[in-house]
C-alpha cells in the first residue's frame, strides 16, 4: 500500500514549520506579521520595499491577515438597530467612489457631545476628541498588495448589491468582523450570477 505524501514526508513538513517559526521569531515575533513593531527605529529592520520583515513577506505569501483590533468597541447593532442609522450615514463616500470612508472624530462627537453615563467606550471617544485626534480604526476587509485588486464600492451600490453580501449581517454585530471570505471564486461567482464583467481587468488593473 502506498503511503500518503504527509506520512512519507512528515519530517520534512515538520522541518519546514520549524523554519517558518524561526523566521517569524527572528524577525520580530508575531507582531511582525502585521508589519508593525514596538521598536522606535524601523529603518534598520526593512526587509524589502514591500515588506518590513521576513515574517510579513511570509505571511503575505500565504495570504494571512490578522483580525483587526479596534481601539473602540463600536456597536454596529446598536447604531443600526436602535438608532436606525444606515451604512451610508457613516460610510458616506461608498456611493460616490471606491472607498467606504469612515467618519472623523468631529462627526462622531456631534452625536455623542453629551456622553452616556457609565460608558467606557464613549469615554475613549471623548479622549480622542479632546486631543483633536481621529480614531485609529483598523481595516477589517481588504486585499494584500500582492493581489493587485482594485475594488470600487460605488458601482456595486448603484447596482443594488446589499452591503451584507460582502460584509455579512453587520446589523447583528458589535465590533465588525471579517464574516465573508473575499476569494476570487466568491467575486467571480457573484459577477457571473449578475451578468457582470468577469475578465481579469475588471478587478486587476
Amino acid at each position: 500500500m502506498r503511503r500518503s505524501f504527509v506520512g512519507t514526508h512528515k519530517w520534512k513538513l515538520g522541518l519546514l514549520a520549524a523554519a517558518a517559526l524561526s523566521v517569524i521569531l527572528w524577525s520580530g515575533g508575531w507582531d511582525a506579521l502585521t508589519g508593525q513593531s514596538s521598536k522606535a527605529d524601523r529603518s534598520k529592520d526593512i526587509f524589502s520595499p514591500a515588506h518590513s520583515s521576513v515574517a510579513q513577506a511570509v505571511s503575505h505569501f500565504f495570504g494571512y491577515q490578522p483580525e483587526a483590533k479596534q481601539p473602540i468597541a463600536f456597536p454596529h447593532n446598536l447604531h443600526i438597530g436602535e438608532v436606525e442609522l444606515d451604512c451610508v450615514d457613516c460610510h458616506i463616500s461608498v456611493e460616490r467612489g471606491p472607498v467606504a470612508s469612515i467618519p472623523d472624530i468631529r462627526t462622531c462627537w456631534n452625536c455623542h457631545a453629551t456622553p452616556l453615563t457609565n460608558s467606557s467606550e464613549i469615554d475613549k471617544l471623548k479622549t480622542y476628541y479632546d486631543k483633536g485626534q481621529d480614531i485609529p480604526w483598523q481595516r477589517v476587509y481588504g486585499w494584500l498588495e500582492e493581489s493587485h485588486v482594485r475594488f470600487n464600492h460605488a458601482p456595486h451600490i448603484r447596482e443594488g448589491v446589499d452591503c451584507s453580501t460582502c460584509h455579512g449581517d453587520v446589523r447583528q454585530m458589535t465590533v465588525a468582523t471579517r464574516a465573508v471570505d473575499h476569494t476570487m471564486e466568491f467575486c467571480v461567482t457573484c459577477h457571473r450570477e449578475k451578468k457582470a464583467p468577469d475578465d481579469c481587468l475588471t478587478c486587476h488593473y
